[in-house]
């Protein structure tokens, strides 16, 4: 089943997206955020992390590909960063593929494009367009 959701937010209005994402925690297990550079990807999900109750700074992995965070329940979240990424089996061979479905744990990739075969069900695709000079529209595409 897939259902889509299009926002339009500022800054001041990122928790909207937030929250709305926090609620599709139950259903999905891995987020992917497609958009330009300086688009927002990094700045939802630190947003995103933090509301799950990550109280680590939240930086980008966009050299260690990937750094990892755990909340007061035990709950892990992984945030890839693939930009710098060759292909698929770049990341099989660094087993990165074995943390997307792992229980009590989510994953958050920024720049999905080469994991996308690994990606069946329980994924929310966010897109991020720049909407004016402050707004950002985002397309929310759940595929359960």
């Amino acid at each position: 089943m897939k259902t889509e959701k299009q926002i339009i937010a500022g800054l001041d209005d990122l928790n909207l997206v937030v929250d709305y994402l926090k609620s599709l925690l139950k259903d999905c297990k891995v987020f992917t955020f497609t958009g330009s550079l300086g688009a927002g990807k990094t700045t939802v999900v630190r947003a995103l992390l933090k509301q799950c109750g990550v109280k680590d700074v939240i930086t980008s992995p966009t050299f260690t590909y990937l750094n990892a965070y755990k909340n007061d329940r035990d709950q892990t979240f992984y945030h890839f960063d693939c930009y710098r990424l060759e292909n698929l089996d770049d990341f099989i061979m660094a087993g990165f593929d074995e943390y997307l479905y792992e229980d009590d744990s989510w994953s958050f990739i920024e720049w999905p494009e080469i994991v996308m075969p690994l990606l069946k069900s329980q994924v929310c695709h966010v897109t991020i367009e720049h909407h004016g000079t402050d707004k950002r529209e985002f397309t929310i595409l759940v595929m359960e």
